[in-house]
């Protein structure tokens, strides 16, 4: 279809179009103007972004930077909860379903928006409690409106009564402020709750570790292991060296004897020997046999053997000699002696080394055992201590009345309605009778279709169009005529007229 034809559609279907123009947009009047006036009260809170742990001091991670903690703040606003609280705060929590006059006489504030109140609930089904569905009522007229550049929340509650409207706005902010605070408060509450109990539990393994311990250092006799083992250590250590030194002498004694057992054998001399040089009484009889052999020389010299005094002193010099080899012998077994002894304090230390290792073992095997106990005393202790504190901190948070929330604006009685928009209504009720005006105009040309022009012809019956004649110019019409529309009505037909001839030729 073209343009030329709807304007001859549209021209011709006028007055349908005008009938449903107008008629919406004169309902539409009549009806911004029948609606009660609806009073809209706003308040605004602000979330705090400090994110400081009022019980640690300790900063917080920063979730309320996110754009999902917003929205969460906003499912508050809006939940079930809340619109419970604000029953308790307007004092309608001992809503009931009793008989209708006397609800409206003890809450009149609610009949203005919410009238026949009772009928509604029962007619809804009357299943639950009342005060919930009124919860629910309060939630659809209520419009929550977070802020984009900032974390501030605003709450608009709209109602036939300014002052209602203001008190419902004002009492959703205090439930959610008392909601917030018991979200935050709750699950610290729970887990206080889980960390008594699991401190009797904790408490009473620290008790039996400390049992264990202390019985088996009494079973043990050993108040602080490590000093005692480092005592048996040290003793330990001078036993090994005593041992060293002691078996070092007896084998140097050992070499002296087979020394001495070797000359004694082959017939040697011992002269040279340390222990027959140290000897003191080796060393005088020696002297003492030099000076009597000196003697004897003398003698030998004036006498002949056989004189008396020749035979003294040949007596005196073998006397002495025999008195020294005596003296080398003494000397040799003292050395035998010195061998034995040395071997018997080698076994008696040696055996004394050995009892004192397996001493200092036991008392290891005993220090480490005790270690271990302490170990398992000090983890119940620090566990315990770890989790008294986390007690006491969740316990602190259960009991917290403070938030980060907080009432920036109040709501107040506000002086003008806000709805209905008449001005806005009109305006849409233009546009939407404007396109109810064409839609209806096309759907009468659909069902009654006629020939408005030489194209319609042409194009409906397939045959050329040759000449147009023209109708005689209809009489003026009155209605027109008394407000000036004829001459306007006459050049739009002639227009068209001459508009449809030039098509045709």
């Amino acid at each position: 279809m073209k343009f030329q034809q709807l304007i001859n559609i549209f021209w011709s279907r006028k007055r349908i179009f005008l009938s449903v123009f107008m008629m919406t947009v004169i309902t539409t009047l009549f009806v911004s103007i029948l609606l009660p006036k609806q009073y809209v009260a706003t308040t605004s809170v602000v979330v705090d972004q400090r994110n400081v742990d009022p019980v640690t001091g300790l900063n917080s991670p920063v979730s309320q930077l996110l754009p999902s903690y917003v929205a969460t703040q906003v499912d508050v606003i809006k939940s079930h909860n809340v619109a419970r609280k604000v029953l308790e705060k307007l004092e309608l929590s001992k809503l009931k379903l009793s008989d209708n006059q006397q609800m409206k006489k003890d809450f009149p504030q609610l009949e203005k928006d919410f009238p026949d109140l009772q009928k509604k609930f029962v007619k809804a089904g009357g299943i639950g409690d009342i005060r919930d569905w009124v919860a629910d009522l309060l939630l659809e007229k209520l419009e929550v409106k977070p802020s984009r550049e900032s974390n501030m929340i605003q709450f608009d509650f709209a109602s036939s009564d300014p002052q209602l409207a203001a008190d419902i706005a004002n009492a959703f902010a205090d439930a959610y402020i008392q909601t917030s605070v018991e979200l935050r408060a709750q699950p610290a509450k729970i887990t206080a709750d889980w960390f008594d109990s699991q401190m009797a539990s904790l408490r009473e393994y620290l008790e039996h570790a400390q049992s264990v311990l202390s019985t088996y250092q009494q079973q043990e006799g050993i108040v602080d292991g490590s000093d005692r083992l480092d005592i048996e250590k040290t003793r330990l250590v001078d036993l090994s060296r005593q041992l060293v030194e002691i078996q070092s002498r007896t084998n140097e004694l050992k070499s002296r004897k087979d020394l001495l057992a070797s000359i004694l054998k082959q017939g040697g001399s011992f002269e040279s020997l340390q222990e027959v040089l140290d000897s003191k009484l080796i060393q005088e009889l020696k002297t003492e046999l030099a000076v009597r052999e000196a003697h004897f020389a003398e003698i030998s010299q004036k006498f002949k053997k056989g004189n008396p005094q020749y035979n003294q002193a040949e007596a005196q010099v073998t006397s002495l000699k025999k008195e020294i080899q005596s003296a080398v012998l003494m000397v040799l077994n003292s050395i035998n002696s010195m061998v034995t002894s040395s071997k018997q304090r080698d076994d008696m230390i040696a055996k004394a080394l050995a009892e004192q290792k397996a001493k200092v073992l036991d008392l290891k095997k005993k220090h480490d055992q005790i270690a271990v106990l302490s170990r398992e005393v000090e983890s119940a202790q620090r566990t315990y201590d770890e989790v008294m504190h986390r007690a006491i901190q969740t316990r602190m948070e259960s009991e917290l009345s403070q938030t980060d929330i907080s009432i920036l604006n109040s709501a107040y009685p506000p002086q003008k309605a806000a709805k209905p928009k008449v001005l806005l209504n009109m305006i849409l009720s233009i546009f939407l009778g404007g396109v109810l005006g064409v839609g209806a105009a096309l759907l009468s040309e659909l069902m009654d279709r006629r020939v408005r022009s030489a194209f319609d012809v042409s194009e409906m019956l397939g045959i050329p169009v040759f000449a147009v004649v023209s109708a005689p110019v209809a009489k003026e019409n009155r209605m027109l005529w008394r407000f000036n529309l004829d001459k306007i009505e006459q050049r739009l037909n002639l227009f068209i007229r001459r508009i449809n001839e030039s098509k045709s030729i």
